[in-house]
């Protein structure tokens, strides 16, 4: 083993004294070695801890042991929870990223710090995997915290009343069982990077610091020993990947009142991988002629430069309103900012009162808004600074990688609708429909869902419901079983409003029922019949088969509407257990639950 000046932090001298003493020294006086550098190092920061000048207050010593949690359902909390390991670790921390569902609540009370970054679902609900974490905190159960020091990170959404409520909960419920801030919780929106980061920055200074333990990787050829560097170029939300778009297609069949394109995706190049079950995360522009109708409501140069970020430089007012910022959506935060920009005091009073202003954002956009409120006194600048920046959509991938090589497939259903007197459009969704087509960027990145993964076991059996859009997925199941050649069992639920012009894939679900890579299919088209049907009434009348598949370990998949399909699933899943399994509907609600947290019960739903 050879050190090199070039590739070691050494010089010439001490590199050919390393490489005099190394091949002399046995295992054992190398082990000493290691031990006794280890033990100087710990010495050199106790004598630096010594060495301050004493205080009245004995200082709390700094513990190693930091343990990150995060609650999450599209996978946002838990790339921001091992980004925390990261820095952690480079500062010395021994830090360790769990999943609230994967973490033994009774070892809550051995923590020294705890770290929280914690999505909100819903209507202010906790992430499927931070449920049980989060009822125990709350449960007669839970111990008092006086030993120990936490801080949360709460992502959610201002364009919902309950913002970020399950990240206050944590923080407030933690500080009532005697936890200590190591820094105040950080609610962020949809942008959340950067309160992200300032949130960490404030952790790492909050716990101090601990001696750094160097990690080099080192590779060893011929008896020389050299040191590898990794590019630094990753394609990420900060940093999406230009993606060529291949094809564009229209799912739906003529006549048809819904339009679902097949979007394929080239990611060669980008070095992006993705598992089935996945999401991508696409950033979309806002409709130029939208952009246009604002600028002439409030009577702005289209070509005036404005900053919208203290890391971008300036852009024309049109380009930025385009592709940076949000206009389709309206949030309590915009609306309260706002206030200082106008006279009028009707919106005064309408962000005094919680109720009127929760109905009056629901179906209303930025262009509603400065035309009820004005006039406006602000500039250009002004105003754009109130607006939140244009978020990536998510959409489900409904490919597999091992099928598709360097490709990526969406399914994304057109989003359009009428209110308040004007037609209104999806933004992503019809970006994609109307303006994307084959040879055209799509600006992409990877987002991974640890929680909406296929079981380990190939022969495990799968139960999948995916009426409209929520069938993306599951095409992604189907297509890495077959390339697996997994053998166990699995069930597809598919529904929709007519069988000849909305059965989204057909020829592939048929295909794969007769190579025997799907073993039972049940569809359900709401419009064909008098009486409506849906999924959830196939999954009824298939009560006892469907139990058996339970009682036989299959794991249960849900994707798509949550408002509406997903608890009329669940009522219905709870209801079978029932029914089948002669329990009271309390205990089939604990058997679904105990499904859950052993990951057979698995949801994404939007």
């Amino acid at each position: 083993m050879v050190f090199q000046e070039t590739n070691s932090p050494f010089n010439h001298q001490q590199a050919e004294l390393l490489n005099n003493l190394l091949p002399s020294l046995t295992e054992s006086q190398k082990q000493w070695l290691s031990g006794y550098l280890s033990a100087q190092a710990g010495a050199s920061a106790s004598v630096a801890v010594l060495e301050k000048p004493s205080t009245n207050v004995a200082a709390k010593p700094v513990s190693k042991e930091v343990t990150v949690l995060y609650g999450s359902q599209t996978g946002n909390a838990q790339k921001l929870a091992e980004n925390a390991r990261k820095k952690l670790q480079e500062k010395g921390f021994e830090a360790t990223v769990l999943s609230m569902s994967d973490f033994k609540p009774n070892q809550l009370k051995k923590l020294s710090n705890l770290l929280i970054v914690v999505s909100t679902h819903g209507e202010g609900e906790p992430p499927d995997n931070a449920l049980t974490f989060h009822e125990f905190l709350y449960s007669k159960r839970a111990p008092k915290l006086s030993d120990l020091q936490f801080s949360v990170l709460a992502l959610g959404d201002t364009s919902y009343e309950f913002f970020c409520k399950t990240g206050v909960d944590f923080d407030q419920q933690l500080e009532k069982l005697g936890g200590t801030r190591i820094y105040p919780r950080v609610d962020c929106d949809l942008d959340f990077e950067e309160p992200a980061e300032k949130w960490l920055k404030g952790v790492l200074d909050g716990l101090g610091s601990v001696e750094a333990t160097a990690e080099v990787s080192v590779s060893v050829s011929n008896g020389t020993v050299s040191v590898e560097t990794k590019p630094a170029v990753e394609y990420s939300r900060k940093n999406p990947f230009p993606a060529e778009v291949l094809e564009n297609i229209n799912l739906n069949g003529r006549g048809s009142k819904k339009e679902t394109r097949h979007i394929e995706i080239s990611l060669e190049g980008s070095g992006l991988e993705y598992e089935a079950g996945d999401a991508l995360g696409v950033f979309a522009k806002n409709e130029p002629g939208l952009v246009d109708l604002l600028i002439q409501e409030m009577k702005w140069n289209p070509e005036e430069p404005v900053v919208i970020g203290k890391d971008e430089g300036p852009l024309p007012l049109r380009e930025a309103l385009i592709s940076k910022l949000e206009i389709t959506m309206l949030t309590k935060p915009v609306l309260q900012k706002a206030v200082d920009l106008t006279d009028n005091e009707n919106l005064k009073e309408l962000v005094a009162d919680r109720d009127a202003l929760k109905e009056y954002m629901d179906g209303r956009d930025v262009i509603d808004f400065v035309r009820e409120f004005g006039p406006w006194k602000a500039s250009a600048q002004e105003f754009v600074s109130i607006l939140r920046k244009l978020a990536p959509r998510l959409y489900s991938i409904a490919s597999s990688l091992a099928a598709n090589p360097e490709e990526v497939h969406l399914t994304i259903g057109a989003v359009r609708w009428n209110s308040f007197g004007r037609k209104r459009n999806g933004v992503c969704s019809v970006y994609c429909a109307e303006r994307i087509e084959a040879g055209d960027k799509l600006e992409v990145f990877v987002q991974p869902n640890k929680h909406f993964k296929l079981p380990e076991n190939p022969e495990t059996p799968i139960i999948m419901v995916g009426p409209g859009t929520g069938v993306a997925p599951f095409r992604s199941f189907m297509q890495e079983r077959e390339e697996i050649g997994a053998s166990g069992k699995s069930w597809m639920f598919f529904g929709d409003q007519h069988f000849t012009t909305d059965f989204l894939y057909q020829t592939e679900w048929q295909k794969w029922l007769k190579e025997g890579v799907l073993t039972k299919m049940d569809v359900a088209f709401s419009r064909d019949t008098e009486k409506k049907v849906y999924v959830q009434h196939r999954m009824k009348e298939h009560s006892k088969e469907m139990y058996d598949w339970i009682q036989a370990g299959a794991v249960f998949y849900v994707c798509g509407d949550k408002n509406y399909m997903a608890k009329d699933v669940h009522s219905t899943l709870i209801d079978i257990l029932a029914t089948e399994g002669k329990m009271s509907a309390e205990d089939a609600e604990a058997y679904l639950k105990d499904m859950q947290k052993n990951k057979r019960y698995l949801r994404d739903v939007y």
